[in-house]
């Protein structure tokens, strides 16, 4: 077994912890204290359990930089960000108080219109958890009529773009509603509506030169999935997904390092993770955070005061957009989740059906402000 000395940093507290890197046992990268007597200078060993450790980002090492961001216990928690399981989270205590700092869309509506007036609403939708719900099979990810309808009335009266990691072209085949915009592949293929006879619309791909080695690294995956049961490949254009909710959960730990032996042969390939999904995306700077801030200049908002975007999303893909807005000071995020989870979101929903309601509100918070102003 080999072992690395590596010095975490706590983004928040600053506080440097050492701990040394075992590379044998674990999905990935795991972790186990460091022996007796062999702590470094302005740093601390401390112990972390593999089923305790969630997410640990840009582990930095004498050899360059660790993604150490996945193992047994994040993928069975397959959440967006950070989870604390109802065990750990009181319902008195943490439950609460993550409710206070991110209250339901419904409850503080009115509260989101009076911060909305005299301002132009910008609707951004993530698609599966969100306008559909997470079914076992990707391809059976179906909207219902009734969400579908309610899409197409808030687009009647607010820009709207479904952003997705799905291929631009599967989204559309669920959504099929010609006048939204559409965002695929983690916003790394944007297309918009065609509002005039001959215009093309908005169509902005940053990763076409990415193409050759995705399909590559696809046809790889695809060979290497077939000798475990339930996973699938699913070619989303400039992204590739591995989807692991049919399989068994003994064999999750094998079908990690598979996959991450796979991308490693492609250095251009970067590995995230996703609800029950592996990510494969190109390593360029591009995310749905960027996705949104392109299309609101597409708009004509990018350095507009009076403009009030708001994005709805369930996975942690959808928590780089609700940090643009937090940056930007303007518009909000809503986080879809039945659970406390770190996010960026000011607010939250459960379901998709929440959200659903959530649209009927705004349409119908539309439509009487406009028969109001048509009596004055």
């Amino acid at each position: 077994m080999t072992k690395q000395n590596v010095v975490l940093t706590d983004a928040k507290s600053g506080i440097e912890m050492a701990i040394t890197v075992a590379v044998t046992n674990s999905p990935l990268f795991p972790y186990s204290p460091a022996p007796a007597g062999k702590k470094p200078a302005g740093g601390r060993y401390i112990q972390i359990s593999p089923k305790k450790l969630l997410n640990l980002k840009s582990l930095e090492t004498g050899g360059g930089i660790i993604n150490a961001w996945v193992d047994a216990e994040s993928m069975k928690a397959s959440s967006p960000t950070h989870v604390k399981s109802p065990a750990t989270f009181p319902a008195t205590d943490d439950h609460g108080s993550w409710i206070v700092r991110h209250p339901s869309a419904l409850s503080m509506f009115e509260q989101i219109i009076n911060a909305s007036k005299g301002k132009q609403i910008v609707m951004f939708l993530d698609y599966d958890g969100t306008l559909s719900p997470i079914v076992e099979d990707p391809d059976c990810a179906f909207m219902s009529d009734a969400m579908r309808g309610a899409v197409r009335d808030v687009a009647r009266h607010f820009p709207t773009a479904i952003v997705s990691g799905r291929c631009r072209d599967k989204v559309y085949s669920f959504v099929q509603l010609a006048e939204l915009y559409y965002a695929g592949s983690h916003g790394m293929d944007i297309k918009g509506p065609k509002y005039k006879k001959g215009n093309k619309g908005v169509l902005f791909q940053p990763a076409s030169e990415f193409l050759p080695v995705i399909d590559e690294a696809y046809k790889a995956l695809v060979e290497m999935i077939k000798s475990t049961p339930g996973a699938k490949v699913e070619n989303n254009k400039f992204c590739l997904s591995v989807h692991f909710r049919c399989v068994d959960e003994k064999r999750w730990s094998a079908l990690a390092e598979q996959v991450r032996s796979v991308v490693k042969e492609f250095p251009k390939l970067r590995l995230t993770q996703g609800r029950k999904v592996f990510e494969i995306r190109p390593t360029i700077k591009w995310d749905k955070g960027k996705a949104l801030e392109f299309l609101l200049e597409s708009l004509g908002f990018a350095n507009c005061k009076d403009v009030f975007p708001v994005y709805i999303g369930d996975d942690r893909t959808d928590e780089d957009a609700f940090k643009v807005l937090r940056e930007r000071g303007q518009g909000f995020g809503i986080l879809v989740s039945k659970i406390p989870k770190d996010t960026n979101a000011s607010y939250s929903l459960q379901e998709p059906s929440e959200v659903m309601d959530f649209l009927h509100r705004l349409v119908e918070w539309k439509r009487l402000s406009l028969q109001g102003h048509s009596r004055v």
